[in-house]
C-alpha cells in the first residue's frame, strides 16, 4: 500500500514521525481519513480519537483534541493541542476528570464561562476513555 510522511507535534514535543498508510481523526466539521496522495488540505481539528496505520500495518490509537492539520504534496504535518496515545492513558484518571468536570456542569447554573469549561474539560475526559477502552 502507499504510504505518506507523518509528522505529529505536540507544545511538549514530536510524538510521531514516520511513514504511514492512514490517519483518521476527528475534524472541527467531521470525521476525515487521509491516504497517500490525498489532495492538498488544511483544516482545525477537533476532539476524538485519532487512528494511525503505520507503513508495516500497525493500528496506533490516540485521544487528539484541537490544533491544525496539513496535508501538502504527501506531507501531513498533525499540530493538536492534545495527543495522547491509548497506551499512556490513566483510565481510572480519566474517569475521576470526567467526575468532576460533571460535578461542574452541575453547579455551574447559567454561569456561560463555567459551563463552557467545564463542558470542554467534559469531552476531553470522555474522548480519553473512549480511546483508552
Amino acid at each position: 500500500m502507499s504510504t505518506f510522511h507523518l509528522t505529529v507535534s505536540t507544545p511538549d514535543g514530536q510524538l510521531f514521525d514516520g511513514d504511514v498508510q492512514s490517519l483518521r481523526l476527528r475534524m472541527l466539521d467531521g470525521d476525515l481519513g487521509l491516504l497517500a496522495n490525498h489532495e492538498n488540505y488544511v483544516a482545525g481539528v477537533g476532539a476524538g480519537e485519532a487512528v494511525i496505520v503505520t507503513e508495516t500495518g500497525d493500528k496506533r490509537r490516540a485521544a487528539c483534541i484541537g490544533g491544525l492539520l496539513s496535508m501538502i504534496e504527501n506531507d501531513c504535518s498533525l499540530l493538536p493541542t492534545t495527543f495522547e496515545w491509548a497506551e499512556d492513558i490513566d483510565l481510572e484518571r480519566a474517569q475521576q476528570a470526567k467526575a468532576r468536570a460533571e460535578q461542574r456542569l452541575a453547579e455551574a447554573k447559567e454561569d456561560k464561562r463555567e459551563i463552557m469549561l467545564a463542558s470542554a474539560k467534559l469531552q476531553r475526559a470522555l474522548v480519553r476513555i473512549k480511546v483508552k477502552s
